[in-house]
């Protein structure tokens, strides 16, 4: 009876030492605004990404809504409390000079994350219209 007592007390113990604990993708912000951006201008920025979970954060895709959008994230593989950037590059001039006004593009970032598998940043800007 002993035995199958402490048996029920180490099990949950070991268990729980050997897990493998789960990765938590976090940015920094979720959205940003860019403000005005004169036609034909290409535009890069860094967004802070961090692993906050307990194992390896995997980055498995990165993919844009729009062919005027590229993105990435470097590292790949952030230990667990790590840190990457998401590098974001966006064409103004991409959809031709009668493409002005207010646009929103958004960024794809799928990983290991078992709660949050894709997650998402979005981005506005004002496209003015090209000098004569």
């Amino acid at each position: 009876m002993r035995r199958v007592f402490l048996l029920g007390l180490l099990l949950p113990l070991l268990a729980a030492a050997c897990g493998r604990g789960t990765p938590d993708i976090q940015l920094a912000t979720p959205s940003s605004h860019l403000g005005e951006i004169p036609f034909g201008e290409v535009v890069t920025f860094e967004v802070p990404l961090k692993n906050s979970g307990t194992a390896e954060l995997i980055i498995e895709a990165v993919s844009t809504s729009c062919g005027c959008t590229t993105a990435e994230v470097q590292p790949e593989v952030l230990a667990p409390g790590a840190e990457a950037r998401l590098t974001v590059t966006f064409d103004s001039g991409a959809h031709g000079p009668d493409a002005t006004g207010e646009v929103t593009r958004q960024v794809f970032i799928r990983s290991n994350d078992p709660d949050e598998p894709e997650i998402e940043f979005r981005f506005t800007a004002v496209i003015l219209p090209a000098s004569p």
